[in-house]
């Protein structure tokens, strides 16, 4: 998804969501809306806040903003295992969470901190996703595995979460997102899309088991 500038806006004590349509055309009616951090500055300005300060504006972005009727709302968080982490699963009724990891051990690492972290506040981890698994030569189709093969399958079989998929270092991926036209939408029958596609389709089917 490409956004551009400071999208917020002021309706009473609440902020209005960027109502975003994925393709200018509107196609399929595949609509989002979307807030973040990021809109509260300067496009290239960097976010120095305090502790306090982020988890202020945190509160306010889940509590203040006119979010419309959701299906689902979906936080992207930072790595790691700190405040806002922590914050948020404490303060905010939260369904399940997805870790998502690249191959390598630096971020297995993190990933597993992450998972106990949530287990430790009892919040239900949903399972694991590979990112950047591996790396096809466009024009030999060539497999290169850039940060290691199966490190999140290895991690998933040691802390018992189940790995919901995998999702491959691919050009299309960024081109089309730099775009705003992610690839499930503009290239819905590709291998790569159909890999966001089936993934989803299990997250959806493991939050029914956990009713907010």
């Amino acid at each position: 998804m490409e956004f551009h500038g400071k999208l917020f806006i002021f309706v009473s004590i609440y902020f209005l969501s960027f109502i975003v349509c994925i393709m200018s055309e509107c196609w399929k009616n595949a609509f989002n809306s979307s807030m973040s951090m990021g809109f509260l500055v300067e496009e290239t300005a960097p976010i120095v806040w305090r502790g306090l300060m982020v988890m202020s504006a945190i509160e306010k972005l889940l509590r203040q903003v006119d979010w419309h009727q959701l299906d689902y709302l979906v936080v992207d968080m930072p790595p790691g295992t700190g405040d806002i982490q922590l914050s948020i699963s404490q303060n905010i009724p939260v369904a399940g969470v997805v870790i998502v990891s690249t191959p390598q051990d630096i971020a297995l690492l993190d990933a597993h901190k992450g998972a106990e972290m949530f287990r430790k506040v009892n919040v239900p981890v949903l399972g694991l996703i590979q990112n950047m698994s591996v790396f096809q030569c466009p024009k030999c189709k060539h497999e290169t595995h850039i940060f290691g093969a199966d490190g999140v399958k290895k991690l998933s079989k040691n802390i018992g979460i189940d790995v919901l998929g995998d999702i491959p270092l691919h050009v299309h991926i960024r081109e089309t997102s730099d775009s705003g036209k992610p690839i499930v939408i503009s290239q819905p029958q590709s291998n790569v899309a159909q890999a966001y596609l089936k993934i989803a389709a299990e997250i959806v089917k493991r939050l029914l088991l956990f009713p907010v």
